[in-house]
C-alpha cells in the first residue's frame, strides 16, 4: 500500500482510506457482519485510514468501528468528527462548536469507539455562532490532554482555515472532491497547500454515481437518502448519467472500472490528497484498492477535463438547507 503524508506535523496514512458512514446509515440497510469483515479486509490490504463521525447512525457507526478494531486498534489511523448535533431519534439539532460541546463530543466518541485517543479529529461543519478560534482552542486542549493526536476541519472556507491554523496546526481539511465535485480546485487547494495542510476527499465516487452501478433511481432502496439528493433527481439524474457513460467508455479503454478511473484521477491531483471512498462490501473495497494500479497520463487528464470540467455535474451537492453549512 502506498503511503501519503497528511499535513506537515507527521501524520502518515494509506493513500486510500475507507469511509465507514454507509455501513450504518444513509445508503440503505447495513449488514454489521459484512461491514466488520470489510474493515478487517481493508486492514489486510493495507488500507489503514478509517473515517467515521459521531452523527453517523446516529452514534452507531462509531460503535461498529470500535468493535471491528478490537485487537487491531494500533494498525489504523482512526479519524472521527463532531459538530453535527443529532438527537437519540436521529433528528438533526444544528451545529455546535462551542468549547463545552467539543469536550463532551470527544469524550463520547472515545467511549463509543472504545479507544483512549483519536488520531485525527475533525470539526464536521463550522459553527457560525462560535468563533473558529474558540473551537480550535478547545480542540487543541484535547491534543494537550492526549485524547487527540491531530486536528482537522471539514467544509471550511479558506479564511476560516487560516484563522484556525493560526491557533493550532491543522493537519487535514476534509471536503467533497471528485470528478463531479471539482470546486476545491479553485480556492481550497491553493490555500491549504500554502499552509501545509493535507486534503481528505470524501465522496470521491460521487456517492456511488461515478461507479456506473446506478442506472435508475429504482436501483436505490426506499430508505436511501440519495433518492432526495439534487444530483439524483429528474433531469439532473439523466444528465449526470450521460457524463458517467463517458467515464465508462474511457475506463473500458484503460482496462479498469469507472470507479477505479475516478479514484485514480483524484490520486493524480497531488500527493497531499487522500480519497476515502465509502463502502460496506469487501468486493467494492477490493475494486477501489485496484485504483492504485491505474496510471493516469497527461493525455488522460486532458481528456477527463474535456468530459467533466469543473461545474459539469447537474444539481447541487446537497439540498438547499444543507448547502448553507458548506464553505463557512
Amino acid at each position: 500500500m502506498h503511503v501519503r503524508k497528511l499535513g506537515t506535523q507527521g501524520l502518515e496514512v494509506s493513500a486510500l482510506g475507507l469511509g465507514c458512514m454507509g455501513m450504518s446509515e444513509f445508503y440503505g440497510r447495513g449488514d454489521e457482519a459484512e461491514a466488520t469483515a470489510t474493515i478487517h479486509r481493508a486492514i489486510d490490504l493495507g488500507v489503514t485510514f478509517l473515517d467515521t463521525a459521531d452523527m453517523y447512525g446516529p452514534f452507531t457507526n462509531e460503535v461498529l468501528v470500535g468493535k471491528a478494531l478490537k485487537g487491531c486498534r494500533d494498525l489504523v489511523v482512526l479519524a472521527t468528527k463532531f459538530a453535527n448535533v443529532r438527537g437519540e431519534n436521529g433528528e438533526f439539532l444544528g451545529v455546535r462548536g462551542d468549547p463545552q460541546y467539543v469536550r463532551q463530543a470527544c469524550d463520547a466518541s472515545l467511549k463509543r469507539l472504545g479507544v483512549d485517543h483519536l488520531d485525527l479529529y475533525h470539526q464536521h461543519r463550522v459553527d457560525p455562532g462560535t468563533p473558529i478560534e474558540e473551537t480550535v482552542g478547545a480542540m487543541a486542549e484535547l491534543v494537550r490532554a492526549g485524547k487527540v493526536r491531530y486536528l482537522g476541519l471539514s467544509e471550511a472556507a479558506p479564511e476560516t482555515i487560516r484563522r484556525a491554523h493560526a491557533v493550532h496546526p491543522i493537519t487535514a481539511l476534509q471536503t467533497e472532491f471528485s470528478l463531479w465535485s471539482r470546486e476545491p480546485e479553485a480556492e481550497i487547494l491553493p490555500a491549504i497547500r500554502e499552509l501545509g495542510i493535507g486534503y481528505v476527499a470524501y465522496s470521491p465516487l460521487g456517492r456511488g454515481f461515478l461507479t456506473g452501478q446506478i442506472r435508475s433511481i429504482e436501483d436505490l432502496s426506499d430508505d436511501d437518502y440519495r433518492r432526495h439528493a439534487p444530483r439524483f433527481q429528474g433531469n439532473n439524474f439523466q444528465k449526470n448519467l450521460a457524463l458517467v457513460e463517458e467515464v465508462e467508455t474511457m475506463a473500458k479503454e484503460k482496462g479498469c472500472t469507472p470507479a477505479q478511473l475516478a479514484l485514480a484521477w483524484l490520486l493524480a491531483q497531488g500527493e497531499d490528497i487522500v480519497p476515502i471512498p465509502g463502502t460496506k462490501k469487501r468486493s467494492r473495497l477490493e475494486e477501489n484498492v485496484g485504483a492504485l494500479e491505474v496510471r493516469i497520463t497527461p493525455e488522460d487528464l486532458a481528456r477527463i477535463d474535456a468530459i467533466l470540467p469543473p461545474g459539469a455535474a447537474s444539481g447541487t451537492r446537497y439540498a438547499a438547507q444543507q448547502m448553507q453549512a458548506l464553505n463557512r
